[in-house]
Parts: structure tokens; sequence; C-alpha cells
């Protein structure tokens, strides 16, 4: 990959189509940056397109059409699997392998990546530490974990080989709404210590509020507004006006959780 540019955006969509073999368009001229340091929030319902958007930076998917550019060049460049390392990928289900203990789950990209048994062993309890996990807990396997645990050991393992662009698919979805809180104020602290470019997928108008930077506003495949949440709060765009108002109103106007 490129070196990144210290000017212009981290990432980019250019004019991007995505659209299934049967013809199902899933994403359409999608036009839209993230800028170095912030926290993009993708909003909306099930089939918006979050989801799709998100794997289509780091090549999980190929657009149908347009361009998609990381670091000022086209992702479609280059090894694909130097891409995917250099970029953090945290998904609700967390995708730990169940078989490796948190340490060696914890480790795995750096391992690939060549690091020293003992860089290895330093950067894992530095990584514990930093997700408020204990270090006792590296030695434990998956299903020894909570739910809350496990996301954080996922947390880690996506920030072990520190990369500067994060990409996180709905991570705290799936938790009790107290542990979701305490892991959406941890995300806050660590992003703030960090800076990394992050792009978050979420349905939750007021995770979105909480963490974005800015919020785009994604329905029925095409992007209908960004903004930051302040002006979000005061958008008069009717579907951003339709999520305040559920929001306001204690109900969940994309409650739907399937595939997006």
């Amino acid at each position: 990959m490129r070196q990144t540019s210290d000017y212009g955006p981290v990432i980019e969509f250019r004019d991007v189509a995505y659209v299934l073999p049967n013809g199902q368009p899933l994403l359409a001229g999608l036009n839209l940056q993230v800028q170095r340091g912030e926290t993009l929030i993708l909003l909306g319902r099930s089939g918006s397109g979050k989801t799709t958007s998100l794997k289509l930076i780091n090549r999980l998917l190929i657009p149908t059409s347009g361009e998609v550019r990381v670091n000022g060049a086209p992702n479609a460049e280059g090894d694909v699997i130097r891409l995917r390392r250099s970029i953090g990928y945290v998904i609700q289900d967390v995708g730990l392998f169940p078989h490796y203990t948190v340490e060696r789950n914890i480790g795995l990209v750096p391992r690939i990546e060549g690091w020293t048994v003992e860089r290895i062993q330093q950067r894992v309890e530095e990584l514990l530490q930093m997700v408020g996990l204990e270090a006792n807990l590296a030695s434990r396997y998956p299903h020894q974990l909570s739910g809350g645990q496990r996301q954080r050991v996922g947390v880690a393992r996506a920030l072990a080989a520190d990369p500067a662009i994060l990409l996180m698919d709905e991570p705290f979805g799936a938790l009790d709404a107290l542990t979701r809180d305490q892991l959406q104020r941890e995300f806050l602290s660590l992003q703030q210590r960090l800076g990394k470019t992050v792009v978050f997928v979420t349905h939750d108008l007021r995770e979105a509020l909480r963490l974005g930077s800015r919020i785009a506003l994604l329905e029925a495949g095409r992007l209908v507004t960004v903004l930051s949440p302040e002006d979000f709060l005061r958008s008069k765009d009717p579907l951003a006006a339709a999520y305040l108002h559920a929001f306001r109103d204690g109900l969940d106007p994309a409650a739907n959780r399937g595939a997006s």
C-alpha cells in the first residue's frame, strides 16, 4: 500500500455502487470521505448499505462500479492481504478463534508479521490493560469469557499491530445495556488517546450521537446526509427528523438487526 499522506481523506468512496449477482443493488452512487482521526458513523436501517460500505474498504467486497481509495490510492491496487493487515476490523460476534487463547488471538497479526515472542507478549499485556482486562485472562479461551470480555478481546486484537484505520461493525450491539454503555465509554477514552481513523456501523442513533465525529445517514443503499452530531440534532432532513422523533419517544427506527 502507498504510504499514508498527511493531506486528503484517509478513506474515500468515489461514485461507488455494489450490485449482487442477481441484480439486486445494495449500494448506489456513494460519494463519501473519511478524514484522519475522525470516527465516522454509518447509521441506517437493515438493508441501508452500512455493512456493505464497510466491507468495501478492506476489500471483503469489490465495487460493481466506482472506486474506493485508502490513503490516497485505489484499494483495488496492491496486495489485499497487506491492505487487510493494515486495517483493524471488529464485528458484533467478535470472531475469535475458539481454539486459541486470548493471548494467541490478540497476537495473531503481529505473529504473522514476524514480531518476536517477547514483543508480542509485551503488546498483549499492554492491550489487555488498555481495554480493561486483567492480565491473567491471557491464558483463557473465548468460551471462558463473558460477552463483554470477548468484545474487549476483539478490540484488542484489531489494535494489535497498531493500524491507523479501524472498522467496527455494530461491535456492541449484542451486549446488555450496562456492558454496552461501559464499552462505549472505553471506546471514547481509547479514541481520545489513540486518534485512529474509525468507520463505525450502527443502527442506534444514541450510539451514533455519542461516539461519532460525523454521522453518515444511509437509506436503501444511498447516502442521505452527513452531519456532525450537533447538526444532526438540528437537522430538518425528513429521515434524520424521523430518527430524532423516534429517539425522543424512546423508540428505535432501525430495530431490525438483520444484515445491512
